[in-house]
């Protein structure tokens, strides 16, 4: 059938279609696509050749650039000789347990074959970094840093700066991560670090340009194995503004500690003379101090560094503790979105369950294990969201991990614990070692309630923040201390807790919670992506029709 409609009619139905495809199109959000391969290289950190991994070449890899509710598509071919995946730190893959990258979560990336990753950065902001999960391949590098920028009608309570700078620190060894690895298979431990890095170089090995009056932000992130470390710049302050995206109160500090797998973001400006200063960063409550140096280089430079690098906090741990209970959320900052940080008062909500996770130390047949609750970790022979979604039984079972500790030995078990979707729920770390601890909760921003020395108790509730604590992904427990937080089960999925001491993590100081709605509608999850790997006794099955 043929209408004749005349030119009127023509152009209102193509204008239609096209405001129509204007709205679809503008509605969505923008996509962002890397191309990553991963291959091992010659790299010289400290002296002597080591095998790093390399992403397309680089070591550290390249930065991620974002905004608040980007799409990013990273193709990661894996050119090793053995598997490999990459994750996300503080990424909260918002209804999307799928991609976060943990063995937990995903199949390895066999040799010679690639992965796509699908992530989206929800309503989020702030700094970040990605690293290898699987073995001990962070030890060899693979890691880089992720920034998460503002849409621009979203104010940011401090001027553009005039540059922006990753800083990646972390402890280093000179032996290769096969090396480490084997010590670790043999149940012993391994050694103190041998130095530390800035941007995969050591002492001297890298240098930050600045204009003299000019104001720059540095993202400081720990992308070490084990050791806190201690970030500061010669003749200059630091001011906090961003933690692992919050803003914070602009306080003003003469050093920074910064605990593995945390992320600060802060201002520093060239307000000095022009002429060259130390960067200065050393580990933290350890009996051999390690020291590394980088140069804030003046463009105008009237010559090198002169003196000493900067001496910081060596030992001290009240120093650290009350420098982590001065970090605040800026209440009155926007965040991802145009409301207040400070509209949700999480101190006004009641918690529904009490959680106290107690890490441990110990043998467990004759070999070095660590433990949540007296129980070590052992990953299964099939990624637990992956059983999980194709109800294969045996591989896992919920409630393999108590909530409060048991007070019994170390013993191995594939540890899962349950949670309900939308709980709200108070998670205490208690820490009865002599050495500091750090926590990750993949999937999660939480508020820090309150830390302190001793062994926690109900009535230490009465010291808590329950007004501007810092909302947070990482967070210290300080020897013979307990912390506290506050976290909103909002996502839905198969979450990794566990120690950001890698070597500890690999031994077994982690544990999986699974978040779940019985609904199991896509409004709370997305379905398993369609190129989701297989693997184990999931081999063969079908994600879901093209």
């Amino acid at each position: 059938m043929y209408l004749n409609l005349g030119d009127g009619t023509k152009r209102a139905i193509f204008f239609f279609f096209a405001v129509s495809l204007i709205a679809v199109v503008s509605a969505e959000d923008p996509y962002r696509f890397f191309t990553w391969n991963v291959t091992y290289g010659d790299i010289y950190p400290l002296g002597v050749r080591q095998q790093g991994i390399l992403i397309n070449g680089q070591f550290p890899g390249p930065d991620i650039y974002s905004v608040t509710n980007d799409n990013l598509i990273i193709n990661v071919y894996n050119s090793l000789p053995e598997p490999f995946l990459l994750s996300w730190n503080g990424v909260l893959q918002r209804r999307n347990s799928w991609e976060d990258g943990v063995y937990g979560t995903n199949c390895p990336i066999p040799p010679g074959r690639n992965f796509t990753y699908i992530l989206q950065v929800k309503d989020q902001i702030g700094s970040f970094f990605y690293f290898p999960s699987l073995a001990l391949h962070k030890a060899a590098g693979g890691f880089g840093g992720i920034r998460i920028l503002s849409r621009p009608l979203i104010p940011v309570p401090f001027p553009d700066p005039a540059g922006d700078y990753t800083v990646l620190i972390g402890d280093w060894y000179k032996a290769n991560h096969t090396t480490l690895k084997k010590v670790l298979d043999a149940g012993h431990r391994i050694p103190f670090p041998d130095g530390i890095l800035i941007n995969g170089r050591g002492s001297n090995g890298v240098s930050f340009t600045v204009v003299q009056g000019k104001t720059y932000r540095f993202r400081i992130s720990n992308v070490g194995l084990e050791n806190s470390l201690n970030f500061r710049i010669q003749g200059h302050t630091l001011k906090l503004v961003e933690v692992e995206g919050t803003h914070t109160l602009q306080t003003t500090f003469s050093s920074l500690d910064v605990h593995v797998g945390q992320s600060y973001s802060v201002l520093v400006t060239a307000d000095q003379p022009a002429q060259d200063y130390y960067i200065a960063v050393s580990t933290r409550f350890t009996t051999k101090i390690l020291t590394s140096t980088a140069i804030l280089r003046y463009s105008n430079s009237a010559g090198p560094v002169k003196g000493p690098p900067p001496g910081g906090p060596t030992t001290q741990i009240d120093w650290s503790l009350n420098q982590a209970r001065s970090i605040r959320t800026n209440l009155t900052a926007s965040g991802p979105r145009p409301n207040p940080q400070g509209s949700y008062h999480y101190g006004l909500v009641n918690t529904t369950r009490t959680i106290i996770l107690a890490n441990s130390a110990g043998p467990v047949n004759g070999k070095q294990r660590y433990g949540v609750n007296s129980v070590s970790f052992v990953p299964a022979d099939t990624p637990l969201k992956i059983a999980d979604h194709f109800k294969i039984g045996g591989v896992f079972r919920l409630g393999s991990i108590s909530d409060k500790p048991t007070g019994g030995g170390l013993y191995l078990d594939t540890s899962v614990m349950a949670a309900d979707f939308r709980a709200y729920i108070e998670i205490v770390f208690q820490n009865k070692e002599n050495i500091i601890q750090s926590w990750h909760f993949d999937g999660y921003s939480f508020f820090v309630v309150g830390m302190d020395g001793g062994q926690w108790t109900p009535a230490s509730r009465l010291r808590y923040n329950l007004r501007d604590g810092v909302a947070r992904c990482t967070i210290q427990v300080y020897p013979n201390s307990w912390t506290a937080i506050y976290v909103a089960l909002d996502n839905v999925g198969m979450w990794n807790l566990r120690s950001e001491f890698w070597a500890r993590q690999y031994l077994g100081q982690q544990f999986y919670m699974r978040v779940y709605s019985p609904v199991e509608s896509i409004r709370d999850e997305y379905p398993i992506p369609r190129n989701a790997l297989t693997c184990g006794r999931a081999s063969g099955r079908r994600t879901r029709p093209l």
